[in-house]
């Protein structure tokens, strides 16, 4: 297999990942596997994600004029369309005035319900920034600016929302709490590794793991207590109005489902590679660290399968998947899986029929219009651009795009971390 050939098996591969993560599909599944709908005087739809206007169109189709109301917070961009359901665009990754507004929305809807009533939220990755309701006393401007802080620092997806579920008023099973007496029942779409339900949007409706004071270690790792808002810190120190833990009562009425996952979607990359000849096997679905450190891993797995045929002989196909971090050091343009590329293509340079591909399954990588980036042993000497300063400046679209090797899918309505791909031809 050459390399024309593993670039066209990687996207069948890539489409096949997508697929088996459709939101649309899960939804309907999960809502039509319910025999209990009918038995609630009204149903009101909450929630907020990159995949929640495909999500609330979905449970539209499936429970029609059931629904009361409802009010879905979701990602500029996403081209959804409902009729009883209103999609609020938002901005993310930094939350804004729009989120904001729509999060006060989606409080006061669920304040309405009541001991017969169910609140049907549905979540998906982006709802943290998408739902940004900050805590009395503390602006929108000064949750911006730590999540700002956070990000840049490269703090996990776990360390960054437990902080902000301590500067919320929905987070950290808030927002269920705000719904009670009413049932509740989330449906999930995970983009977290593990599948921790508290970490998923950072968990509007589960019981929070996460305390003020693990908040506020996470400030003193990264040295950040002093540079936080002074709202920001006082609230964390004061800790005040601890968000509920498990054991609480008002989780008896409240059924969290996750229906979708990286690793449903990695198994079908699976099959997808074995149908297309490869020899095949999942690397992990939980891969997390410095994304250049991680790619340069997986290079070491092209290079031990091209000069020693292990862990697989080729053709082989090795998957991943995951979500990485990037500490930000320069002023370029890019995302976490555009660099895992450029990181990946320094260090296969020079090997024949070998390709690493990595790519979100949102379909957005970072701030750019691509959901990710392929190499292969030739990439960097195809290039007229000197990869390793491109790599120091955070400059991996730039790199990428004159060799037109970034992985442009546009939104795919759904979100579950990353896909990487190690193929050996």
């Amino acid at each position: 297999m050459e390399i024309k050939q593993l670039r066209k098996d990687a996207a069948a591969i890539l489409k096949a990942a997508l697929r088996a993560a459709d939101p649309s599909a899960a939804v309907e599944a999960a809502l039509r596997a319910r025999r209990d709908l009918d038995k609630y005087e009204r149903i009101f739809v909450v929630g907020a994600g990159k995949a929640g206007g495909t999500m609330a169109r979905a449970a539209e189709k499936i429970l029609g004029k059931r629904i009361s109301s409802g009010i879905v917070n979701v990602k500029d961009g996403d081209s959804a369309k409902t009729k009883l359901i209103e999609l609020v665009p938002c901005g993310h990754p930094l939350p804004d005035e729009r989120g904001a507004v729509g999060a006060m929305r989606i409080a006061a809807l669920c304040a309405q319900a009541g001991k017969k009533d169910l609140v049907l939220c549905l979540i998906s990755g982006g709802a943290s920034a998408l739902m940004p309701a900050p805590a009395a006393g503390i602006s929108l401007a000064e949750k911006q600016e730590t999540t700002r802080l956070l990000l840049a620092c490269g703090a996990t997806i776990h360390e960054l929302n437990a902080v902000r579920k301590h500067i919320s008023t929905l987070k950290g099973g808030q927002l269920a709490r705000l719904a009670a007496p009413a049932h509740v029942v989330s449906l999930i779409l995970s983009d977290v590794v593990g599948d921790d339900l508290d970490v998923i949007g950072s968990g509007p409706t589960a019981p929070d793991g996460s305390t003020f004071s693990s908040a506020l270690a996470v400030l003193d790792k990264f040295h950040l207590r002093d540079k936080v808002p002074a709202s920001v810190r006082e609230r964390l120190e004061a800790a005040e109005h601890e968000t509920p833990k498990s054991g609480d009562p008002l989780f008896r009425r409240v059924g969290n489902h996750i229906v979708g996952s990286n690793q449903k979607s990695l198994e079908a990359a699976l099959g997808k590679a074995k149908e297309k000849g490869y020899r095949s096997l999942i690397l992990a679905s939980t891969i997390e660290g410095e994304t250049r450190d991680v790619a340069r891993l997986h290079a070491a797995i092209a290079r031990q399968i091209r000069e020693h045929g292990q862990p697989l002989k080729a053709p082989a196909c090795v998957i991943s998947g995951g979500e990485t971090t990037v500490t930000i050091r320069g002023t370029g343009k890019g995302g976490r899986n555009q660099e895992f590329a450029l990181a990946a293509a320094l260090d296969i340079a020079g090997l024949n029929n070998v390709l690493v591909l990595s790519a979100g399954t949102d379909g957005t990588d970072g701030p750019t219009d691509a959901a990710g980036a392929l190499a292969d042993g030739q990439t960097i000497s195809r290039s007229l651009l000197d990869a390793r300063q491109a790599l120091h400046s955070n400059a991996s679209y730039d790199f990428f795009e004159p060799l037109n090797d970034l992985i442009i899918t546009g939104s795919t309505g759904t979100n579950v971390m990353d896909l990487h791909l190690v193929m050996v031809g």
